[in-house]
């Protein structure tokens, strides 16, 4: 008896849920959002001996605590006898007050708690953080 009664339960709820999702589905209620990608414009920063990086104007924008979000990518310098590295992209969040930044994702790898640090006189992250900081958001 408790074995039809299972499958009785099971079959019901297969039902409700083939039916919430009939109703829900043309409503738009489980509809993904599509990610629509900006154009790209990059900008370079004067080039350093650790190497060059560019900024994108387009994903400037604030994050939900009113810091600085940007894309950013970094490409070594080539050195004498080695082949070309591959360059690495960052999405960036810059505290213009206090001349800070993180890396809350390297090359498409998110970074938890990733923490707030100075540039330590890196020529190349001071520019973006300068230059990102003076721009208009749009």
């Amino acid at each position: 008896m408790s074995k039809s009664l299972f499958r009785f339960c099971l079959w019901l709820g297969q039902g409700v849920m083939l039916l919430l999702l009939t109703l829900l589905i043309p409503f738009g209620f489980l509809e993904a959002e599509i990610a629509s990608a900006g154009p790209v414009e990059w900008k370079e920063v004067p080039a350093t001996e650790a190497g060059q990086q560019w900024w994108d104007i387009g994903s400037l924008h604030y994050d939900k605590d009113g810091n600085l979000s940007v894309l950013s990518r970094f490409t070594p310098a080539l050195r004498e006898g080695e082949k070309q590295q591959n360059g690495s992209l960052y999405l960036m969040h810059v505290d213009c007050d206090q001349k800070l930044f993180r890396d809350t994702s390297v090359n498409g790898l998110h970074r938890f708690r990733a923490e707030w640090k100075p540039s330590d006189g890196d020529g190349l992250i001071d520019a973006v953080i300068d230059e990102v900081c003076t721009a208009e958001v749009t």
